[in-house]
């Protein structure tokens, strides 16, 4: 009888401890998924601040213009969804911007604009957001791969199909692209 009463607390714990773990682990990839959620709205953001820049280009640099409106129509129907498709969006973003600097440089009188001036100030805003958004996702992808990886919850995890989340990593040639605070 006491063994039958062990053995019956023994299934209730672990039960239990399996269904707290399964709750964790969903609620760590149900906010790794918002995370990315919002970078991609932030990202979605920035390329409407993009498009506003190189269209105030059209009429300094109509080629660059044609080009860039081009490259932007491609890179925003990507999908995001992965730390990879966000590493990738913001390099886009980036070279994008280093070739529009290059054009508002060569014609003074568009940097001087009012509306250029409050775009890119607008983009320092959209800059932090994503940074602050990225900040959250490795947060939860960190509590989240440590629970996939650390025993028992290991064992959870791989029972229940969850696995480790890639982290977002710092772009080195981010230190290349333009600096858009107008600050050197």
């Amino acid at each position: 009888m006491i063994a039958g009463i062990i053995i019956l607390a023994l299934i209730v714990i672990v039960g239990l401890y399996i269904y707290s773990t399964q709750r964790n682990l969903v609620d760590l990839d149900e906010k790794a998924n918002n995370a990315i959620s919002q970078i991609a709205v932030q990202l979605n953001t920035r390329w409407d601040a993009v498009t506003a820049l190189v269209k105030l280009t059209e009429q300094y640099a109509k080629h660059e213009h044609d080009t860039m409106i081009e490259t932007i129509a491609q890179r925003r129907m990507q999908n995001i969804n992965s730390a990879e498709d966000i590493n990738n969006q913001q390099t886009a973003i980036g070279q994008l911007l280093g070739r529009l600097i290059a054009v508002s440089e060569a014609y003074p009188q568009l940097q001087a604009a009012d509306v250029y001036k409050d775009t890119m100030a607008s983009l320092r805003g959209y800059e932090e957001n994503v940074r602050l958004s990225r900040m959250v996702y490795n947060d939860c992808a960190t509590k989240m791969n440590r629970m996939v990886r650390q025993w028992p919850s290991s064992f959870v995890a791989s029972l229940l199909h969850f696995g480790k989340r890639e982290y977002l990593q710092a772009d080195e040639s981010k230190k290349d692209f333009p600096n858009i605070g107008g600050n050197a």
